[in-house]
């Protein structure tokens, strides 16, 4: 028989072909009359939420999460981009109060400077030029972590599938759009490889479904469907979800300019609650069942067979009643490019909208095709080894 180490390594070596993804929710701290964040934090430790993407986050947040083993990705409020790119000490100052404190008791895996930031400035007519700040702005934040000898927390911002993308298909005739492309994507890129960062896209199969009739509702809801599929007709690539065809048109867009291997992460993707789908089930219930099964199945996508390093559900709380009309207008447009509804999972009285479970998002043992997968490799090459030993 082999050695025990042997063994293990054997597990080692299929496991590193059937991860799953880090599965998180998207949580404002700012919204109003919400629990504390204590409460919060506590509520998704006993549900097994294994990260959270803070929008707005506040010190007090931040530490409300120090010690819970949940992973935090902060979002820099886009109103702070600019004074970012102007001033160094603007950035240290905001990770004074926000990072430092807390650091590492609470686990923050990366800073997203701003969220969305094209799409929020161009809804709110703001004056600051995205395409002259937004990198400044998260070389400076990245200098500042240096500064204060901080280098396990890397620096990103994230953007809009439908506002940064030509085309979800074919996946692989997707390319970022112009100016953007040349402006902002293409140093960010080489911004995000030099730093050992990851890009950060927020990904709504909902809007694309609602933009394109043709689509039918069960193929951007994970629907098990012998019809369900739409095969690229330049690589031969069949897609059974809406959601893998969008993933790999970042990752083809991406290619295009020599940067396919820079993480991904979707720092946004839900659906909202909808009137129209009781007559045929809970569109929402049904579309987070679905991706959670499809993340923890650790299979990724044809072009990406690791699949997305982190997806956030967006998001925890309704933000359709913040008290300030024009910042949920403008929040709301950046995510789901439809106006204001729903995208909640829980009411204010922590309780989940729906039947969904995060308990076992663990990676690997989330889903059983990974273990089969990894029991046939055991059986195929653990006889061979014992014949060689």
């Amino acid at each position: 028989m082999p050695p025990f180490s042997l063994y293990t390594a054997l597990l080692l070596l299929c496991a590193t072909y059937c991860t799953a993804t880090t599965i998180g929710i998207t949580y404002n701290p700012s919204i109003p009359n919400l629990p504390p964040p204590e409460k919060v934090a506590s509520t998704l430790q006993r549900l097994h939420i294994q990260a959270v993407h803070l929008l707005e986050p506040t010190p007090s947040a931040v530490r409300a999460f120090a010690y819970t083993n949940i992973s935090l990705l902060l979002s820099v409020p886009n109103d702070l981009v600019p004074s970012f790119a102007a001033n160094l000490s603007a950035a240290t100052l905001w990770l004074y109060s926000h990072v430092l404190p807390y650091h590492p008791r609470t686990r923050i895996s990366l800073i997203s400077v701003g969220s969305d930031v094209i799409t929020a400035v161009a809804a709110s007519d703001a004056d600051s030029d995205p395409t002259t700040t937004l990198i400044p702005a998260m070389n400076n934040l990245h200098l500042s972590l240096r500064d204060l000898d901080i280098h396990s927390i890397p620096v990103s911002t994230s953007f809009s599938f439908i506002n940064v993308m030509t085309t979800s298909f074919p996946p692989s005739s997707a390319e970022f759009q112009e100016p953007v492309n040349s402006l902002i994507i293409t140093p960010l890129l080489q911004f995000l490889d030099e730093t050992n960062s990851s890009l950060l896209i927020n990904l709504f199969p909902y809007t694309v479904y609602r933009m394109n009739s043709e689509i039918p509702v069960g193929y951007a809801l994970f629907q098990e469907n012998p019809f369900n599929f739409r095969d690229d007709t330049i690589t031969g690539v069949r897609y059974r979800n809406l959601f893998d065809m969008m993933v790999d048109a970042v990752i083809a867009a991406m290619a295009v300019l020599g940067q396919e291997n820079i993480p991904v992460i979707v720092t946004e993707t839900g659906w909202p609650s909808e009137m129209e789908s009781e007559a045929t089930g809970n569109y929402a219930e049904m579309y987070l069942n679905g991706l959670l099964m499809h993340l923890r199945s650790g299979m990724g996508t044809p072009l990406k067979k690791e699949g997305v390093a982190e997806a956030y559900i967006y998001q925890l709380f309704d933000e359709i009643d913040l008290k300030n009309s024009s910042n949920t207008n403008s929040t709301t447009i950046s995510r789901s490019g439809l106006g204001s509804q729903r995208w909640g999972i829980m009411h204010p009285n922590m309780t989940l909208k729906y039947s969904i479970d995060f308990s076992v998002s663990e990676r690997i043992l989330g889903n059983g095709n990974c273990l089969v997968q990894m029991l046939l490799v055991l059986l195929v090459l653990v006889p061979r080894v014992e014949f060689l030993v």
